[in-house]
């Protein structure tokens, strides 16, 4: 049976016919019944109120932008480090766009769309039929019809909620006569509410161009590395033929079967011809200019979108703090997750505190004396710099590449996700031991107590240290404990100021045991420093010499605290926060608090700036140029596992060190050695190269001074205990202010068992509170008698018990012939039997 041809009136009338009032009818019959409101936008009557009146939920909301952290660099100039974005889109205004890609988009999506109010009468009826015909519903759509559809899709963008975002973006987008009558409402509505430039504008700003990139100004980026308001008429057009099918038409797919590179882009120059075509008929373009446009090639030049961190190349771990800091931040939500989709979506811009000429140096200087790998040795570097009295961090490197695809990571040690730089949380590791520069903390602590720097105290080795005291588990002791000295000094009563020079790891044990062990641990907190695990400091007799594994950021944050007069001030990242409408949004602030008295402040500078002038930090202090005054600690873990170097101006706080990420390497070992040097060494080359840099930029003062009181303490005269029992020993000094202790037996002409000497010496000043140490006679010596002016027979027998040996000596006068003229040790001497004495004989007529 043959079909019979059927006429537009009869297709309609047999439709409506058949389903009556149905979605269909719905809208065709408004389209008819409201001809002047679809296309001049006039007031409608009260049947069709629902035109009116712009529902609440279509209210344009901000789109999804990229977001962006920079680095400002030395001129004001912002310098993009890294952009995050779930759809790849820069809004600009309608002045930022070509007039040709306005004109491409109204010739060949809709030419009439100045003269409608929101729906395109001819355009829906061609739509409609194709709908009641059987092709679906298609074509025939405003562009503002097309923006209300991409508004209601963005609404669903938004849901985290997969499950609701698929159901949201399905009815936002269905195949069905329900959906596009909803959407001639509402378009109708947002003609009524905003201008057809506004309209045109967001159009423009919110439409796909295929994959991830939206909007024309991403776009233009994208496919022709030039801007929106640079596009020139092939190229717009080529972008408007996008739009029409964002996965046919995109260019970015060279090799398409259709519309590659091989064949001009085809299947977009088809549909770009049409667009000139197009703007050609309506008179946007000339003859000259048609003609040019047309027999132009496609050529895109795609131009990739930096996106996240590992974009900034060697900042790109400072990138990554900057986005854990942002995670943690309520300004961008209410949990961590919804921070970030809330950042990668709202188009923020996140100037940072990083300073690119000091960022830059610890990158040159980290890949100049650190390997990114070396045989058998997982080794790591790290650089970090704080500015003094605002927490600013201005550097933050390491010698490994950053990515955080585990693909890429299992290709080589040399790519890491992992910052040696901060905490676990902040997407850091679980922190390095720093060695002795945490002995500044007992330092401190020393000093807050009323010591002295010049007090000495009981630092000899042993195997039991005895009992600590700590206030918040009582008193402990640690059997068995017996570190030795870096250079196996065994000096036994150093000051407090020679411990710090030389880092002498018996002197802070000596230090700790006049001190309390949790009050050392909170006088470290109150600089900053925490564990990166999470985990609270641990605080026994080793915690002393640097074994908690913390951040290097937490021990610069600390070494600012110490030259910002014992103020310290939390790390901060972001100085600015500029949102997608250009208001300032304010940062995350640093926090800062009093560690410690200045006074107490003053005197660990004056005992730091010494360990850079003549004691374990010479290497740094004399390769830094230019110099200002400076504080400095190094640090060594056990076997020199981990190597440090940390200090600072007044201006500026850096901490470098070399570790090893995983396992153990002895530094000093012959076979850890770079092209730079020795591993153990590395610390002192990278050191001085970022503060020369930061002296050079940021100047520094000269710190505080110390007062007499903090350097030498209440000066008393050691008494004189010499001959006295120890008892007698102990009770006097331990009554004139001093801490008696015991050195041992030493040879002495004194009664065995009593004191043969002090030290310091009787007579001597030493701080109220400081050490002696006494030791007892063995009585193994005797006093050298007197044998000068006796004969040679004589003297023979008053040194019963000794050698003696002699020689002549020409004389004159007879009464000093035969007679001993000098003798040596001389008379007085404490001597042990036994030894020789030399005597001179006076002989007359003898040789001269």
């Amino acid at each position: 049976m043959s079909a019979k041809k059927r006429t537009v009136s009869g297709a309609l009338g047999g439709l409506l016919g058949f389903i009556g009032m149905s979605a269909v009818a719905g809208v065709l019959v408004t389209v008819a019944v409201t001809p002047a409101l679809a296309l001049s936008g006039m007031t409608a009557n009260n049947t069709i109120n629902a035109f009116e009146n712009l529902p609440d939920y279509l209210k344009v909301d901000q789109l999804a932008q990229k977001s962006t952290i920079y680095a400002v660099q030395s001129d004001g100039t912002p310098l993009a480090l890294a952009s995050f974005y779930d759809q790849n889109r820069v809004e600009v205004p309608l002045e930022s766009m070509s007039q040709f890609v306005q004109d491409a988009a109204v010739s060949g999506e809709d030419p009439r769309f100045y003269e409608h109010g929101g729906v395109d009468l001819q355009g829906t009826i061609r739509g409609a039929l194709s709908t009641v015909t059987g092709g679906g519903t298609q074509g025939g759509s405003s562009i503002t019809q097309q923006y209300v559809k991409n508004v209601l899709v963005q609404k669903c963008e938004v849901l985290n909620d997969q499950a609701e975002l698929d159901a949201c973006y399905n009815e936002a987008t269905e195949t069905s006569p329900e959906r596009k009558l909803k959407e001639m409402r509402l378009a109708i509505g947002v003609e009524k509410t905003y201008s057809k430039a506004e309209i045109l504008q967001g159009y423009l700003n919110i439409t796909l161009f295929g994959g991830s990139v939206y909007g024309v100004e991403s776009a233009s980026n994208y496919y022709f590395n030039t801007s929106a308001a640079n596009l020139t008429l092939s190229q717009s057009a080529s972008l408007i033929a996008i739009v029409n099918n964002p996965e046919k038409f995109r260019l970015d797919q060279p090799d398409s079967e259709t519309n590659g590179a091989a064949n001009g882009y085809a299947d977009n120059k088809q549909r770009r011809d049409y667009i000139l075509t197009e703007m050609l008929k309506y008179k946007k373009v000339s003859q000259e200019d048609y003609d040019a446009a047309i027999a132009s090639p496609i050529e895109p030049t795609i131009t990739e979108p930096s996106t996240g961190c590992q974009t900034a190349g060697g900042s790109a771990f400072f990138c990554d703090y900057v986005t854990h800091v942002l995670k943690s931040d309520p300004t961008f939500g209410e949990d961590e997750d919804t921070r970030m989709i809330n950042f990668r979506r709202g188009g923020y811009d996140i100037y940072t505190t990083l300073d690119i000429d000091l960022q830059r140096t610890a990158e040159n200087t980290i890949a100049e004396n650190v390997p990114q790998t070396f045989d058998g040795w997982d080794v790591g570097a790290v650089a970090t710099s704080v500015q003094v009295g605002t927490g600013r961090v201005l550097a933050m490197a390491q010698n490994k590449v950053y990515s955080q695809d585990p693909e890429v990571q299992a290709t080589g040690g040399q790519y890491t996700g992992i910052n040696y730089n901060t905490d676990e949380d902040q997407g850091g590791s679980l922190g390095f031991q720093p060695g002795s520069t945490y002995k500044v903390f007992t330092l401190a602590e020393w000093l807050k107590e009323g010591h002295a720097l010049s007090e000495r105290v009981d630092s000899a080795r042993k195997s039991d240290w005895g009992t600590f005291q700590d206030y918040c588990s009582g008193p402990q002791t640690f059997p068995g404990y017996n570190p030795k000295n870096d250079a196996n000094e065994a000096g036994t009563n150093y000051s407090a100021l020679q411990s710090t020079i030389n880092s002498i790891n018996t002197g802070f044990l000596g230090m700790a045991k006049k001190l309390d062990l949790c009050k050392i641990r909170d006088t470290a907190e109150s600089f900053g420093v925490h564990r990166a695990d999470g985990a609270e400091l641990e605080k026994g007799a080793s915690s002393v010499l640097g074994t908690n594994e913390v951040a290097p950021l937490s021990m610069a944050v600390a070494f600012a605290g110490i030259a910002n007069s014992g103020t310290t001030c939390s790390a901060v990242v972001i100085d600015r926060i500029v949102g997608p409408d250009d208001a300032e949004i304010a940062p995350p602030a640093s926090t800062c608090s009093q560690s410690v008295e200045p006074s107490v402040a003053a005197g660990m500078a004056y005992a730091m700036k010494r360990v850079l002038t003549e004691g374990s930090a010479t290497q740094s202090y004399g390769a830094t140029s230019p110099r200002v005054p400076m504080i400095g600690k190094t640090g060594t873990t056990d076997g020199a596992k981990d190597t440090w170097m940390s200090g600072a101006s007044t201006k500026v706080a850096t901490v470098v060190g070399v570790v090893s990420v995983t396992g153990d390497a002895n530094q000093r070992a012959s076979r850890y050695s770079f092209d730079s040097g020795s591993a153990a060494t590395a610390r002192h080359r990278m050191w001085p190269d970022i503060m020369s840099v930061a002296n050079a930029k940021y100047g520094g003062d000269e710190f505080a001074e110390a007062s007499t009181n903090v350097i030498q303490g209440a000066q008393v005269a050691v008494p004189d205990v010499r001959g006295r029992s120890m008892d007698d020993a102990r009770t006097a000094l331990e009554g004139a202010g001093f801490d008696f202790l015991d050195g041992g037996v030493t040879d002495s002409e004194l009664p065995a068992g009593t004191v043969a000497r002090t030290d310091p010496a009787a007579g001597a000043t030493a701080s109220n509170g400081a050490t002696v140490t006494v030791y007892s006679s063995n009585g193994a010596q005797v006093l050298l008698p007197d044998v000068v002016g006796q004969t040679l027979d004589q003297a023979k027998t008053t040194l019963a018990g000794f050698g003696l040996a002699s020689s002549d000596q020409a004389v004159t006068d007879p009464n000093q012939n035969n007679k001993v003229l000098s003798m040596s040790p001389a008379a007085g001497t404490p001597v042990t039997k036994g030894g020789t004495v030399t005597v001179v004989v006076g002989k007359m007529g003898a040789a001269g």
